[in-house]
């Protein structure tokens, strides 16, 4: 670091196939004045409700649209102003996504906004977009007043003899979205594998992740998905808040042949990796409240993001 100030490190690193610019603070600056010298601000006492609603999608995306509005209209009679569903509500993994993909502005993604802004909630659900080479993009659509957009799935699924990326085109950009005064980021499951993920959004002032998965089945894969689940949560000491698909035996739907994908268990962590909502694997729906103050007790108790000896990491 000769002839260099330590606060203006820069470092480019790569998150799918382009580089992302971060600006990289020494640990002796605290979190709260990082924060401060980016302009990201976390609210003050604010609590939003949101509503997880654990279905079990099938091949059939017009099926699976009829499925997905009645779960926002069951999240939005709760009162709930998030409702969120799964990854690959659109069309369930083992089913070619290719021939059903779409864009944000396609009939699939606009009928969920119309909902969306008709209840006035903001809803999460996964979807496929197009892409290169013939290819999808794993989306999760962000949608509700004033916000139409989407978290395109950054780390993809290669893992346990599976490759996700020979179909799907990986993202890159970390996304954000606020709610009644709240910043809330947004993983896809195995993003949840990928704790430098979860701290960037602590670091842009996130008070919770929000995760729409669908978990691939299998020995140990419930044990996986809970420990990586409450690890995130204290990594980062923001709530984390996923929801699964259903295992699809459990409502009649016969998967396609490899990979078995949904285990439930969609679940609310607090920011001290304590679950406070779990269901079991059937569909189901819970809801949650998540307020600031417990993100900022948790992070004096616990102020790994403050004490943090690699630095502070936020994009620039």
């Amino acid at each position: 670091m000769e002839g260099r100030d330590r606060k203006d490190i820069f470092a480019d690193e790569l998150i799918g196939t382009r580089p992302i610019r971060f600006r990289v603070l020494p640990h002796s600056i605290s979190i709260r004045n990082a924060y401060r010298k980016f302009g990201y601000h976390m609210s003050i006492n604010t609590k939003v409700s949101i509503s997880v609603q654990q279905i079990a999608s099938t091949g059939d995306p017009q099926v699976n649209l009829t499925i997905a509005l009645e779960a926002i209209r069951s999240g939005a009679a709760t009162g709930a102003r998030i409702v969120v569903l799964p990854e690959a509500t659109h069309v369930r993994f083992g089913v070619d996504s290719t021939p059903h993909a779409e864009s944000l502005d396609g009939p699939w993604a606009t009928a969920i906004r119309k909902l969306a802004n008709e209840l006035d909630v903001y809803v999460l659900v996964g979807m496929f977009q197009p892409a290169d080479n013939g290819r999808v993009m794993n989306t999760i659509l962000v949608t509700g007043p004033g916000l139409h957009s989407g978290y395109n799935k950054i780390h993809l699924y290669e893992a346990y003899g599976f490759s996700e990326s020979a179909a799907v085109q990986a993202g890159n950009v970390p996304f954000t979205f606020e709610v009644d005064g709240m910043k809330f980021g947004v993983a896809t499951c195995y993003d949840i594998r990928f704790p430098e993920l979860f701290r960037a959004y602590a670091d842009l002032g996130a008070t919770a992740v929000l995760v729409p998965t669908h978990w691939g089945a299998g020995e140990g894969k419930l044990d996986a998905w809970t420990l990586l689940s409450r690890a995130r949560a204290l990594d980062s000491t923001t709530w984390i808040v996923s929801c699964d698909q259903a295992d699809a035996s459990t409502v009649g739907i016969d998967e396609p042949a490899g990979p078995r994908f949904g285990i439930g268990h969609s679940m609310a962590i607090n920011p001290l990796g304590q679950i406070i909502e779990e269901l079991d694997d059937k569909v189901g729906a819970f809801v949650v409240t998540v307020d600031t103050e417990t993100v900022e007790q948790a992070r004096q108790i616990v102020p790994v993001l403050a004490t943090r000896k690699l630095g502070i990491v936020v994009p620039v």
